[in-house]
């Protein structure tokens, strides 16, 4: 209920994060489970992050083109510290192998400085834990970052294609592999499918431009 509350206030219009991690603070005290503190964790990161999320006019920007500078970084090495400890009481559960993945891309100073094998080994991890397929679709990225992007389609190629975000996933990697047509094409099924309007405007900008360059 926490996380769900916390999602809500992070991607909707009513800031209701910041209450979720007062709450889940509180639940941190009460209950001395490293999960709990991997949610705390979670929370902490991806809020850490929040400034960046959108440029003046409100549109999405992806983690890569994030400004790094604007992220908060008392609130990162907090939520790393959290975690370690957690982690350190080897009981680990679906909330502390989200955070890992979290804490890694939060401690890369720079988007190509980021350990795309690690976050792959912490998918695998996650993956063992909760048999998701859409954390599959997201180590499948995960693995086009590590491994180069024609690997990370053959790991995409096994998953339901009606899975959320799948064509966002594939317009990625195919626009990292060249393959900018097909790219384009994606976008747009993905900006059709997608929920926010946010969401909606950064895939069909995208499809537009990979559309432009093409002439």
């Amino acid at each position: 209920m926490l996380y769900l509350l916390f999602n809500e206030g992070h991607s909707g219009a009513v800031d209701l994060a910041a209450e979720a991690i007062r709450l889940t603070r509180q639940l941190a005290l009460l209950a001395d489970e490293p999960e709990v503190h991997g949610l705390l964790t979670l929370m902490l990161l991806h809020h850490a992050r929040r400034p960046a999320r959108r440029d003046r006019s409100g549109g999405l920007i992806p983690l890569a083109n994030q400004d790094r500078s604007l992220w908060d970084t008392g609130m990162i090495a907090e939520g790393i510290e959290i975690l370690q400890a957690a982690l350190a009481r080897d009981r680990l559960g679906e909330y502390q192998a989200q955070a890992a993945i979290a804490a890694l891309h939060a401690d890369a100073p720079a988007a190509e400085q980021t350990d795309w094998v690690q976050i792959v080994e912490w998918y695998d991890e996650l993956l063992a834990l909760t048999g998701s397929p859409v954390v599959a679709l997201n180590r499948a990225v995960a693995v086009g970052e590590a491994d180069g992007a024609r690997a990370g389609l053959a790991a995409l190629a096994g998953l339901d294609p009606k899975l959320p975000r799948y064509a966002a996933a594939s317009a990625y990697l195919h626009e990292k592999a060249g393959d900018h047509a097909t790219a384009a094409q994606l976008y747009a099924e993905a900006a059709a499918l997608a929920t926010s309007s946010a969401e909606r405007d950064y895939l069909a900008r995208r499809a537009a431009d990979l559309r432009a360059a093409s002439f």
